[in-house]
């Protein structure tokens, strides 16, 4: 109905015209007194003409207007698509038309290549930017790492004074219990300064390992060597049963982790023994102190853990067992704790290499 009556309002001039035109006519037939019958003839015959020719047009018209309807929900329409224009002013209209196309394309176009432009721009920006950030990180990191490495190496200097000072220190009655106490705080002092040096060492650690051959027993005897006084002082017994067997490892990484165990071992034992043998494949550092907490055992080697023990004497660092684990990892080695409270710690170091891990 919209479509007939906008139709009706596009050809009312031609409506008016014609029904003027036949007033003209039927004026003339009444003036000359012309038979009004033939007049009907020529109106009905001219009305007839006049409605088939209203309604082929109207049935183009109609089809124009589904067919521009369609393209109406189409984004890109083509100028060849659009209806054949039968009038003058339609050609007209339809180069507007396509003149506007044309146009909206070219913005289009334009308005992609800019936006594109523009993410390509934030995205180096933001490459550029996470770079510099990542090498001043790198650098603040590399300072941070000589800054302590520096420190602790100078650290060792007094140390060094200190033990001299208290070797040279004769020994009386009076002062014999303060000496002994003294070496031992003077040592615990040597063996943290010597985990934070490992600590900071471990991120080359794959450039500073050396494989080879070499006799377990060896390097246990050099962990034990380096905690005899320790042993003497808290008069902990210690038992080796080492067979001498052939390891493929880093002797220096490997009696570190030893040195270690041995320290914890002697940490949270103040009676008893402390035993290292040789079970099948495994090095096994058994102690006869407290234990650790059934709970506590699966996140010893967590790093900065301390579990209950370290929140109850608040010695412990949680950085000792971390670090044997991650060297062992980075040896192919391995490593398990079994713990009772009340009854002791056995570690068991597997040294057979599996595969190695240098990260």
């Amino acid at each position: 109905m919209r479509l007939t009556g906008r139709y009706i309002r596009d050809h009312i001039r031609g409506i008016g015209m014609y029904a003027g035109i036949m007033a003209i006519f039927a004026l003339l037939f009444y003036l000359y007194n012309i038979p009004m019958d033939a007049l009907e003839y020529a109106l009905l015959l001219s009305l007839l003409w006049i409605l088939g020719f209203v309604a082929a047009d109207f049935m183009n018209c109609r089809r124009k207007h589904r067919e521009l309807l369609r393209m109406k929900g189409i984004l890109q329409v083509k100028w060849e698509e659009l209806p054949k224009a039968d009038t003058l002013a339609e050609w007209d209209y339809q180069q507007i038309v396509n003149a506007l196309f044309e146009s909206r394309s070219e913005l289009e176009s334009a308005a992609q290549l800019s936006r594109q432009d523009m993410l390509d721009y934030y995205v180096l920006w933001a490459h550029q930017k996470m770079a510099e950030m990542e090498e001043k990180d790198r650098s603040s990191y590399r300072e941070m790492i000589e800054y302590y490495t520096l420190w602790a190496h100078q650290i060792k200097t007094p140390i060094a004074a200190m033990r001299i000072l208290l070797q040279s220190q004769e020994l009386t009655e009076e002062n014999e219990e303060a000496v002994k106490t003294l070496k031992m705080e003077l040592f615990k002092i040597e063996q943290y300064v010597e985990m934070v040096l490992t600590y900071l060492r471990m991120e080359s650690m794959s450039s500073d390992m050396v494989l080879q051959w070499y006799a377990a027993d060896d390097i246990v005897k050099q962990a034990v060597k380096k905690y005899s006084q320790l042993f003497i002082l808290k008069k902990i017994a210690l038992r080796m049963d080492m067979p001498e067997e052939m390891i493929l490892t880093d002797e220096k990484w490997l009696a570190f982790v030893v040195e270690q165990i041995l320290s914890n071992a002697l940490k949270y034992t103040s009676e008893g023994t402390v035993s290292v043998y040789m079970k099948e494949k495994e090095l096994v550092i058994e102690d006869t102190g407290i234990g650790i907490q059934e709970e506590d055992v699966p996140r010893v080697f967590e790093k900065g853990f301390t579990g209950f023990n370290g929140r109850r004497d608040k010695k412990s660092t949680g950085i000792g067992l971390y670090l044997c684990k991650t060297i062992l990892d980075r040896l192919g080695h391995s490593i398990r704790i079994e713990s009772k409270v009340g009854e002791g710690t056995k570690v068991f170091l597997y040294l057979e290499r599996d595969m190695l891990d240098p990260e």
